[in-house]
């Protein structure tokens, strides 16, 4: 009994490790980013090596998580790192913005296998009374690799290179594919299924359009020009042809029937509202605080720590407190947290001090942390083994969803603000010499050339940077209150632990290793 918990523990370390790299890609560019393009160029390009990522990584998850339930979690998630790991060392080869667009998406592909398959393997070698403090631990590490990220990409690119940002990878992900490999063995019954390849070929395409009529549109092309009336034309035709061919598809990506459970209905939609919300803390406040502040990439990193810290305490209590009441009751608490904390972030202004914001980030971070452990938990809660891998991949496919739109949604919307903003606080300086400093707004992100910006002129570029922030988070409230919305629409299901007797019975009886794991 050691020697399988030994195993069993390598394999748990293996999982935790796919999950953090991949979620962590996530985020680890965005403070990297500045340093990036000053090197490759292609500033009106950069949002595309975020974006490229998520898309692709989304687009995996679905497709990963039916092979998975087909032919085995186990050779899904070895080739999941190795192809994550093969756009890692692309990426940090890379010498345009264009060229580490596409390899960010090479990376996107791999990471879409890891998360999803990660949870499901974790629900087949645990039994029920181990779930809930194991989903702590797995959402725990899926919350701080999405603080994590910036940090790390921060102090790497201060103190060594941009490109060590994806080299960093690679000896993680070793680690995890050689203890996955040796020590974790699954059972060779699986569910033989069809693809539904029409559906990828028509989700996919779908989400891209809508990424790039949302990013271009009053940016590079105005909102009513042909190409991007046509982009969000072409993405209301294919997303209505993917609803269509989901509804005769004999094993769909999506499948309708799924979403018949209330649970997993109003938890994917709880998914997809915080996940949206979310991201706008962790690539906002960096900005707040290396714009306004003067920081550099590194502090703006570490303003996160407390954030992370929150998010992981409130992920392992989340999954806890799941064996004790009910997902619904569990996640309205921590969601009011939630919204209190992004409102009081819309409260920050150039002269809020850093531990104000510190608070406000550790109450967000207590907020959203539990969604990290219970929404994987409840999201599966009414599937069998065979259904485990499409249920969890579609959660975690609506969540980057969430992610990928509140991205673009909340790009536009800050650049708007702060736009408005700038034209509004330098309407009367042209003349005075000073209107040329502000067509190069980004100049404030760098300690060095703020140095040589006027203190006028500082002063209304950070003004302007701070108010567009907190209204940016202002809008924020709305799918972070629909968040509220929807865990108030989900069922009073809780997380089954059996009696001591059913217990025995089910070891008794297990069939395979990986069913079940002898209880102490």
């Amino acid at each position: 009994m050691g020697n399988k918990e030994t195993k069993t523990g390598f394999v748990v370390i293996a999982l935790l490790l796919g999950i953090f790299v991949a979620s962590m890609d996530n985020t680890i560019v965005a403070t990297a980013m500045a340093t990036i393009v000053a090197d490759l160029g292609g500033l009106k390009q950069f949002v595309w090596v975020t974006s490229a990522y998520m898309v692709a990584e989304m687009a995996g998850m679905p497709i990963f998580g039916k092979l998975s339930d087909m032919y085995g979690r186990k050779r899904f998630f070895l080739f999941g790192i190795v192809v994550f790991l093969l756009g890692s060392v692309l990426c940090g080869m890379a010498q345009t913005i264009v060229q580490l667009s596409i390899f960010r998406a090479i990376q996107g592909i791999g990471g879409g296998a890891l998360v999803p398959i990660a949870f499901t393997i974790m629900f087949d070698i645990f039994p029920p009374e181990k779930r809930g403090k194991m989903g702590g631990l797995f959402g725990a590490v899926f919350g701080l690799s999405s603080i994590f990220g910036p940090l790390f990409g921060a102090y790497i690119t201060d103190y060594l290179n941009w490109r060590w940002v994806f080299y960093i990878n690679i000896p993680l992900g070793m680690i995890a594919f050689l203890l996955l490999w040796i020590y974790y063995r699954e059972s060779p019954k699986h569910s033989q299924q069809s693809i539904d390849w029409l559906g990828v070929m028509t989700l996919v395409p779908a989400v891209v359009c809508l990424m790039f009529a949302l990013e271009l549109g009053g940016q590079k092309y105005a909102w009513d020009s042909a190409v991007i009336i046509g982009l969000f034309s072409a993405f209301a035709v294919l997303f209505l042809v993917f609803l269509y061919v989901e509804t005769k598809a004999q094993e769909p990506i999506v499948s309708y029937q799924m979403f018949r459970q209330r649970l997993f209905a109003s938890t994917t939609l709880v998914a997809f509202f915080s996940g949206a919300t979310f991201v706008v803390a962790t690539i906002y406040i960096p900005l707040f605080i290396q714009g306004v502040t003067g920081g550099s990439a590194t502090n703006s990193g570490l303003i996160l720590l407390p954030m992370m810290l929150s998010t992981t305490v409130s992920a392992q209590l989340g999954g806890f407190l799941c064996g004790k009441t009910s997902y619904r009751n569990v996640m309205l608490g921590f969601m009011l947290l939630f919204v209190l904390g992004i409102g009081l972030l819309g409260t920050i202004d150039e002269h809020t001090t850093r531990s104000t914001v510190t608070l406000y980030m550790i109450i967000v971070g207590l907020g959203v942390g539990a969604s990290f452990s219970v929404l994987g938990m409840a999201a599966i809660h009414h599937f069998s083994e065979a259904e485990r891998g499409a249920a969890s991949s579609t959660s975690s496919f609506v969540r980057s969803l969430g992610m990928t739109v509140g991205i673009t949604v909340f790009g536009i919307i800050q650049r708007n603000l702060f736009t408005n903003q700038l034209a509004e606080q330098f309407s009367g300086m042209a003349q005075a010499g000073f209107g040329g400093a502000a067509h190069d707004p980004r100049a404030i992100l760098s300690p060095e050339a703020r140095a040589y910006i006027p203190a006028p002129v500082l002063d209304r570029l950070t003004e302007a940077l701070a108010s567009s922030i907190a209204d940016t988070f202002l809008w924020a409230l709305i799918p972070a209150a629909l968040t509220v919305v929807c865990v108030l629409l989900m069922s009073n299901e809780r997380l089954a632990i059996p009696s001591k007797d059913e217990r025995v019975e089910v070891i008794e009886n297990a069939s395979s290793p990986r069913e079940h794991i002898p209880v102490k």
